[in-house]
């Protein structure tokens, strides 16, 4: 038996791209930034390092992410990590990217803030643990291979 899911808490780093299958079928592709705030060893400086992570989501949760989520965004993820090949048009090799599938999508609500403004990840956590409500919650679309990807 095998578990495979990441949770993520983190803010948009542009407006979803929402693209369309041959059949219509909505598919969001989200950047989303991850902040960790620690103590440097060395200097004693405060410190931020920020992860980017690519989310993909369909269906119902694509065009929530469409009405509701722009840049900036607060949002809490949880899905499957998948990597899918594809080839590179201008050089013809293979690439392959990983990518978190979302099956949650909850939003945290609030307006989106500066880097200055923002506390540390584990602040974010705990103060936005008690308004967590998802808005949207179904089973992973698992209709589409990997050529029917838009992006």
């Amino acid at each position: 038996m095998s578990y495979n899911t990441a949770t993520l808490i983190g803010r948009l780093g542009r407006d979803p791209d929402i693209r369309y299958t041959k059949d219509q079928q909505p598919i969001a592709a989200l950047s989303l930034a991850t902040t960790d705030v620690y103590t440097d060893k060395t200097s004693g400086q405060r410190k931020e390092r920020t992860e980017w992570h690519r989310v993909v989501l369909f269906g119902n949760r694509a065009e929530t992410a469409r009405d509701h989520l722009k840049k900036g965004s607060l949002v809490l993820l949880e899905g499957a990590l998948r990597t899918r090949k594809w080839q590179d048009p201008s050089s013809g090799q293979d690439r392959f990217t990983t990518e978190i599938h979302a099956r949650t999508l909850k939003m945290l609500g609030g307006k989106p803030e500066t880097s200055s403004e923002r506390p540390a990840t584990s602040a974010v956590t705990s103060s936005v643990a008690k308004e967590m409500t998802p808005i949207y919650q179904e089973p992973p679309y698992d209709g589409l291979m990997d050529d029917d990807y838009p992006f």
